[in-house]
């Protein structure tokens, strides 16, 4: 979308920058301004007709603190309160770029940036219509779409390790428990990869029916089966060039484990009803909650098929062992939601805060946002304590305090309680657990219930 008629001014005192913004966006947008000093930023909106900024966060040689970028997004929307500001940030400015969000920043983009994303956050800034819902984002994302790492070590090992593994194309095999975010970070992968300009295709390999397997992703041609009446690429062809994540890749049953080596191994796919095959390039990334090796122990997971996909392994910690990145995404979900559903600007307080840090979230990051999105519903007042959010008390024990609790049996005991919560009804058990009704059904025919 090209928007013809707006001015964006752009705030940073790196010329080559500058540049580039300037040359990418010249053909998307009406007017490019440029300004190297955030001092000229009062004489540029006095003298031009400016619809968004695009401001930097640091200016001054060796201080990266980002507090510039706050004080001058304060100073603008003094000028004009109304003027929607970008602001422009380095990784490890997304917790100063969270609480810009809060003093009134529209969104903020991260470098290195990715052009279809600055692009994009741009033009919807510029011409987003106040009064209509913004488009929900993944949980753990931030408003621009990317990672949230956090301070916890363990994140910031695994951001150290993305950042390594991204510019290859090796298969990156990413487990964690439900809600922690692995298609965020297969995006946050793709994003950061060779392929980045490319296509990413996500599959839910448990929402694939059996029957529609081959078709799905390999394609069919017309005429294959009753209701095939044009030939249509699969998955694998339209991730061609790009990446393909196969999410729950566990849920796959074993007779369908070896026709998905067979492609990978070739690297070509066959469409059902056609004899040729057809060359296919992506970069691998699959997902799932649960433990391979063991499956593979048990015999329901091929060996091979796992050597296959599991050249580089990360695993993304539950929530409950980074308390101390609670408060940060709950800040992003508080703005993301107060805008969506119109409301004022909401603060949490200190003992709000502490209680988010101290309650388990076995739903993970999934599970907060939920919280957050239901407490700025039903709450009005800017400043929210502790009374404003009705955590439930999970029945569930800690992994640490009983070596019974496995993931699995968690994940058994909270599919067990919705049901018994929503009296069955498996539309409201999935909605709330996160998950399709096909991924649903997966599971209880797996834990039999």
């Amino acid at each position: 979308m090209m928007v013809k008629n707006k001015t964006l001014l752009v705030v940073d005192d790196n010329e080559a920058i500058l540049t580039a913004v300037k040359m990418l966006m010249d053909k998307q947008i009406g007017k490019v301004v440029t300004i190297a000093s955030p001092e000229l930023i009062r004489s540029t909106l006095q003298r031009e007709q400016v619809d968004v900024i695009l401001l930097d966060m640091n200016f001054k040689s060796g201080v990266n603190n980002g507090n510039e970028g706050l004080y001058w997004l304060s100073e603008i929307k003094k000028m004009k309160a109304s003027l929607p500001v970008i602001l422009f940030t380095a990784y490890a400015d997304i917790n100063l770029a969270v609480k810009g969000i809060k003093d009134g920043a529209a969104d903020f983009i991260v470098k290195p940036w990715d052009n279809d994303k600055l692009v994009e956050t741009i033009i919807t800034v510029v011409t987003e219509d106040p009064g209509k819902k913004k488009k929900k984002s993944s949980s753990g994302a931030s408003p621009s779409g990317r990672m949230i790492w956090g301070e916890n070590s363990l994140m910031q090992q695994l951001q150290m390790m993305i950042e390594k593994v991204s510019v290859t194309d090796a298969n990156i095999l990413i487990t964690g428990e439900n809600g922690t975010g692995k298609e965020m970070l297969a995006r946050e992968i793709h994003l950061l990869s060779k392929r980045k300009d490319k296509v990413m295709v996500p599959v839910d390999m448990g929402a694939v029916t059996e029957t529609l397997f081959e078709s799905e992703l390999f394609g069919h041609t017309k005429g294959a089966f009753t209701d095939a009446k044009a030939d249509r690429p699969g998955k694998f062809e339209a991730a061609n060039e790009g990446t393909l994540f196969l999410d729950e890749i566990g849920n796959l049953p074993l007779h369908l484990q070896s026709k998905l080596l067979t492609v990978l191994q070739s690297r070509s796919v066959v469409r059902v009803g056609a004899n040729e095959s057809i060359p296919v390039n992506i970069r691998l990334i699959c997902a799932t909650n649960c433990n391979l090796e063991e499956m593979v122990e048990k015999g329901t997971f091929r060996e091979d098929l796992l050597y296959r996909i599991n050249t580089i392994h990360v695993e993304i910690p539950p929530l409950r062992e980074r308390p101390e990145d609670v408060v940060t995404l709950a800040e992003v979900f508080l703005s993301k939601f107060t805008s969506i559903y119109g409301k004022q600007s909401m603060q949490l307080t200190p003992d709000a805060k502490e209680k988010l840090k101290t309650h388990p979230w076995y739903g993970n990051i999934r599970e907060l946002e939920h919280a957050i999105e239901k407490m700025v519903i039903i709450n009005d007042t800017p400043f929210l304590d502790a009374n404003s959010f009705e955590l439930p008390k999970s029945k569930v024990k800690k992994a640490k305090e009983t070596s019974a609790a496995t993931i699995e049996e968690m994940e058994y005991t909270l599919i067990k309680e919705a049901i018994d919560k929503y009296k069955g009804n498996m539309s409201l058990v999935a909605q709330q657990l996160g998950i399709s009704r096909q991924t649903l059904y997966n599971k209880l025919k797996r834990y039999e219930l």
